[in-house]
């Protein structure tokens, strides 16, 4: 268990890293709203991972085991790539930036297939809510570390030394993985390509049928769609706003995910009692008014109580909102395909939050700020919407080991 925490923050360290941070290092050296918007697009390779996801279930690299090896190696790339950023900030070459930024990403990525496949296949049944529990905390305390301990550093020391210092903590978690952590009862690769890449795909659609396949996958794509635009500015929004780095890292950092993980745990609350339907759409719609929050606080201008309840009822909701999500696209996978339909999955929520993201910033200087965040709520309606067409399977199981 101890792996499943430590692979888990290795997880999390660099998400951030692709969003967050990068949005404020340019927003300090003052890149203009459009090209920041633009930057999610660094983060497609959490979109595509499906395309990749095959190989590394097929194939096996020579040290530490069919899934420890791939994660071992993309931890490694990313400690030599994050710790490279020292040398290309955002004002001194963008395009050598936005490619570091999306080699991050790619890294990410692939450390996800092999970490989420390790999961999978190293807990018992028994043991897979305990093993959730302690990835997702893992996973948030990166975030904390990164969201709020990186702003803190980065306002006294710069965000090259914070990216230097993320990059050793990398290091560090690389050679633990390789020493202490093993693999055992691990199931052997896919005998061809077919087995690999074509079945687990026709089995989904054949499985669900294609109507409510397709409702599905549309639904994925836009359920979380007005919360992400919000999430690609809000940082620059801060910023311009005349928050500090620091004062953001510690209340959007801090408090908000610590609203975030108070929001999983009460959303799987309802959801073990109300099922996946019915928290999908209240949870959807506590999630697109959330974003009035900000409008609110675009309205009253810098005002420190209002920014830290802004972070607490948009994490929160937010946090509501992923617990009966994750808890959705459980029921949708199959148990014998979980790695790669989870990666697919993923990879359609990744769109949304990555890809059609990118315009936010021509946006907000198209609307101004106080207007995009209305228009975040509208955007919002349409992944509510579906709920109401779609077939859900109420999966017990799939509800169990998003609580946990």
């Amino acid at each position: 268990m101890a792996a499943i925490v430590v692979l888990g923050f290795a997880s999390g360290l660099p998400f951030y890293l692709t969003n967050k941070t990068a949005q404020a290092w340019m927003t300090l050296e003052k890149i203009d709203l459009a090209s920041i918007g633009f930057m999610s697009l660094a983060g497609l390779p959490y979109s595509l991972k499906f395309l990749w996801s095959p190989l590394i279930d097929r194939f096996r690299l020579p040290f530490c085991g069919r899934r420890l090896g791939w994660v071992a190696a993309a931890q490694a790339a990313l400690a030599i790539v994050i710790g490279s950023m020292y040398f290309a900030g955002p004002s001194s070459s963008l395009s050598m930036f936005a490619a570091l930024t999306l080699l991050i990403a790619f890294f990410s990525a692939s450390q996800d297939i092999a970490y989420d496949a390790y999961k999978i296949e190293i807990l018992e049944k028994r043991e897979m809510g305990a093993g959730a529990a302690l990835s997702v905390l893992g996973y948030r305390a990166a975030l904390i570390a990164v969201g709020a301990a990186a702003f803190v550093l980065a306002d006294f020391a710069g965000w090259r030394i914070a990216y230097l210092v993320i990059a050793a903590v990398m290091v560090v978690i690389a050679i633990v993985t390789i020493i202490f952590f093993r693999e055992e009862g691990v199931s052997q690769p896919p005998a061809d390509f077919r087995e690999a890449v074509l079945t687990p795909f026709s089995e989904f659609f054949e499985r669900l049928g294609f109507r409510d396949a397709f409702l599905s996958l549309v639904f994925i794509i836009f359920y979380k769609y007005g919360d992400s635009l919000v999430s690609n500015m809000s940082t620059s929004f801060l910023m311009l706003t005349g928050f500090s780095q620091s004062e953001i890292g510690a209340l959007s950092g801090g408090i908000g995910i610590f609203a975030t993980m108070a929001g999983v745990v009460a959303g799987g609350a309802y959801l073990s009692s109300a099922g996946i339907r019915s928290s999908l759409i209240l949870f959807g719609i506590l999630q697109a008014a959330s974003n009035f929050m900000y409008y609110a606080l675009y309205a009253a201008g810098k005002n420190y109580y209002l920014m830290a309840s802004t972070m607490v009822v948009e994490n929160a909701c937010a946090g509501l909102g992923t617990a009966a999500f994750v808890a959705y696209l459980m029921s949708l996978c199959s148990r014998r395909f979980s790695a790669t339909q989870y990666a697919l999955l993923t990879s359609l929520m990744a769109v949304s939050r990555d890809v059609m993201v990118a315009p936010a910033g021509k946006m907000v200087v198209a609307a101004g700020f106080g207007n995009f965040f209305l228009l975040t709520v509208l955007l919002s309606v349409p992944g509510i919407a579906i709920i109401f067409a779609m077939n859900v399977r109420e999966d017990e199981d799939a509800v169990t080991r998003a609580v946990n």
